[in-house]
């Protein structure tokens, strides 16, 4: 099912195959993202209305429906909802302050209406590790392709135009009065400190009350129960073979893993059993990340 708008971004777009889910687990709840979420997405769309003839502009955004990969549930006390959303980016090394992203995807694991999105970004930049993802150069600095600015960058309102496309996008996906959580394979150590640069070049910060799951961890956790018969691996792909899950189009493509690991991230909890309280006590926030690197620099 696709829907089209009419739009300028021809990029901004959802696979047209979001798969069925293996698991059902129970649903989890939190707290809601709180006064800071909402401030700092209204410091960059002040009102529906703005957003509204901003996003006339978008040519072609795409949007797909998936059906429920997770359902987390407690059974004890019921706080407010939450929502958890896979993601994944592609960039053009390993270190965000010397590159850039070049692509990123979101999945919402309990799926609906418009509940995946996807996008290449122009970090302004060549790519020189296209042999990794089969991103190229000349793909991401077409004119439709929204720009991954620097601040001594003239243009870096188009930067500014991506960034709240992404905050409503992450708070489209919000149940009133709950929260969303981010969650990536190996976000605390990549994806995450690549978002802090991006929001940073914008002189943004990540909302304070957004939190982030890292899968890395819990694919540790998973493999300790399996003993002698566990992946020595924890990459992405080790662990897709691991549950024996088929990889659906090319690897090391942002919309790709983001499904791969929703799948992962599926089989994870099932095996590890795992209730709301378990998932909350191993988020964390931005700011861990950024406190982290300030104490690994006095140390």
């Amino acid at each position: 099912m696709m829907r089209t708008s009419s739009m300028c971004y021809s990029n901004f777009q959802v696979p047209k195959f979001c798969k069925t889910l293996r698991y059902l687990v129970p649903s989890i709840r939190l707290a809601s993202l709180g006064r800071t979420w909402a401030q700092n997405f209204k410091v960059l769309t002040t009102s529906s209305t703005t957003h509204e003839s901003s996003a006339n502009c978008f040519r072609s955004i795409q949007y797909s429906d998936a059906q429920a990969k997770i359902i987390l549930d407690d059974k004890i006390v019921k706080p407010p909802p939450v929502n958890v959303l896979v993601f994944d980016i592609e960039t053009t090394g390993l270190h965000p302050k010397k590159g850039g992203i070049i692509e990123i995807a979101f999945r919402d694991v309990q799926g609906g209406k418009n509940s995946c999105f996807q996008t290449l970004v122009n970090p302004e930049q060549d790519v020189p590790n296209s042999d990794i993802h089969g991103i190229r150069t000349v793909m991401v600095r077409r004119t439709d392709v929204p720009t991954y600015v620097y601040l001594s960058t003239p243009s870096i309102k188009q930067m500014k135009e991506l960034i709240p496309f992404l905050l409503q996008y992450i708070q489209s996906r919000q149940v009133l009065g709950g929260q969303v959580l981010l969650a990536a394979h190996n976000a605390r150590r990549f994806d995450v400190p690549f978002l802090i640069e991006a929001f940073r070049r914008c002189s943004l910060d990540i909302p304070h009350d957004l939190l982030f799951l890292d899968t890395l961890p819990l694919a540790r956790e998973v493999m300790k129960l399996y003993g002698p018969k566990a992946s020595r691996k924890l990459s992405l792909q080790a662990l897709g073979e691991f549950y024996r899950i088929p990889l659906e189009g090319s690897a090391h493509r942002a919309m790709t893993d983001v499904n791969l690991l929703t799948s992962i991230l599926a089989n994870m909890i099932s095996d590890l059993k795992l209730g709301s309280t378990d998932l909350l006590q191993r988020t964390f926030k931005a700011s861990d990340v950024n406190n982290s690197k300030k104490n690994e620099k006095k140390s």
